[in-house]
């Protein structure tokens, strides 16, 4: 059984590797650039991009299961090649496809379902390790600039996400399943860097952004016109998902969700 791991270099595709790994199962990859890609060596890395179908066809040989992220991970926007990845992989023989929402469900999940393949949807709300860009004003400036500073949600570990993905690909029932998946408590932005400060062991103070500043921001970034309107949108008035705890995390894998403090204990070191 080889399941095939796509947006495998990313925050949350390389925890679904890590999990597979330790579960005793065969990985694939899948990379825009395999020399870069820096994953266990176990690991079979193949070169790919959703983005162009005709790129994939050697990375979905063999391939029993499909850990799929369903936007462009060069922009955030949708992918619009749904139709054409879903036909290859049930020509391939997949029967299982898990797919990483970023949104509303867009043209992949649309054309998995319409394929007729068994599929698990997860639908994580903020990932924790969004914290990661302030990184670099936190250790330069002991500061973050963000915007919608009141705007609360229940953030989720990437290892959980990554933990849950592995159970939906390598166990049954969870086909036709719509995860959605949080953390274990809701934060608003000033909860969020009181927790980050405690595990630093100083503060950080927190500069609240307008609007049109937080979309500036993002076009120097390079972030499509799409994304940008995606990810102010959402936090300028959030779904009621994201900021209402679920069990999913705990239903699925037999224990409690991890907690934004031990991210932090976990991942301070970039911030120092």
């Amino acid at each position: 059984m080889t399941i095939l791991v796509t947006g495998a270099t990313g925050n949350v595709g390389r925890q679904v590797v890590r999990e597979l790994l330790g579960g005793g199962h065969r990985v694939r990859a899948l990379t825009r650039d395999p020399a870069r890609a820096d994953l266990p060596r176990e690991v079979e890395v193949a070169a790919g991009d959703l983005a162009v179908p005709d790129s994939l066809a050697s990375a979905l040989e063999g391939v029993t299961a499909v850990h799929l992220i369903t936007f462009d991970a060069r922009d955030g926007a949708p992918l619009r090649t749904g139709a054409q990845i879903a036909r290859m992989a049930a020509r391939a023989g997949v029967r299982h496809v898990t797919m990483l929402w970023s949104g509303e469900p867009g043209p992949v999940e649309e054309a998995v379902a319409a394929e007729g393949l068994p599929w698990t949807t997860l639908q994580p709300q903020e990932f924790m390790s969004n914290a990661l860009l302030w990184s670099e004003s936190v250790r330069t400036e002991g500061v973050v600039r963000e915007p919608f500073g009141a705007t609360r949600s229940a953030m989720i570990h990437e290892a959980d996400i990554g933990a849950v993905a592995a159970r939906t690909l390598t166990e049954d029932g969870h086909a036709g399943k719509e995860y959605v998946m949080t953390g274990p408590e809701v934060l608003d932005m000033p909860r969020k860097l009181a927790v980050l400060g405690e595990a630093l062991g100083r503060g950080i103070r927190f500069v609240e952004l307008t609007e049109e500043q937080a979309r500036e921001r993002m076009r120097r970034a390079g972030a499509s016109q799409e994304a940008i309107d995606h990810v102010v949108g959402w936090y300028a008035d959030p779904p009621e998902e994201a900021y209402t705890v679920t069990d999913t995390v705990e239903r699925v894998l037999g224990r409690p969700a991890r907690t934004f403090a031990r991210w932090a204990r976990e991942n301070a070191g970039a911030f120092r």
